[in-house]
């Protein structure tokens, strides 16, 4: 058994650690321009969102790898859809209506975004959320021009 030094000094805690601040950083860049725009949710509510995401992925494989044997399969759309329900819930709450007007909706569907791309920096896919982070920029900003 592994004391908890070695733990710390790990490899896997080395990459894994990684992981989480690409999605920090990646959700963090959604967040800085919802923050500049002076939107419900900022930058340290997507950070956070990117950072939970990312860490539920990670244990997920973990969890696999640890417990799945021919009789048990561990199924990993089962946290995917608890992430999402959980962001649903974040986004809902970002979500008003006033006097018969909608207020929100891209900021929910920007801490959607972030937990998407923790999920993306959970399993090591950091090329596919710059290109998501790069098209999210896209849309609120160049986008909104167009408006």
């Amino acid at each position: 058994m592994e004391s908890f030094l070695d733990t710390l000094v790990s490899p896997m805690l080395m990459e894994q650690t990684g992981q989480l601040v690409v999605a920090a950083l990646l959700a963090g860049v959604v967040g800085y321009e919802r923050e500049r725009k002076e939107q419900e949710a900022g930058l340290r509510t997507h950070m956070l969102v990117g950072i939970g995401a990312c860490l539920f992925t990670l244990l997920m494989t973990l969890l696999i790898d640890r417990f799945e044997t021919d009789d048990i399969r561990a199924d990993p759309i089962r946290v995917v859809e608890a992430i999402t329900s959980g962001i649903a819930f974040l986004a809902a709450g970002a979500i008003i209506q006033a006097r018969g007007e909608v207020k929100g909706l891209t900021t929910g569907a920007t801490l959607w975004v972030a937990g998407a791309l923790g999920l993306a920096a959970g399993l090591g896919e950091y090329g596919l959320g710059v290109v998501a982070v790069l098209l999210t920029l896209v849309i609120l900003r160049i986008l909104k021009l167009l408006e």
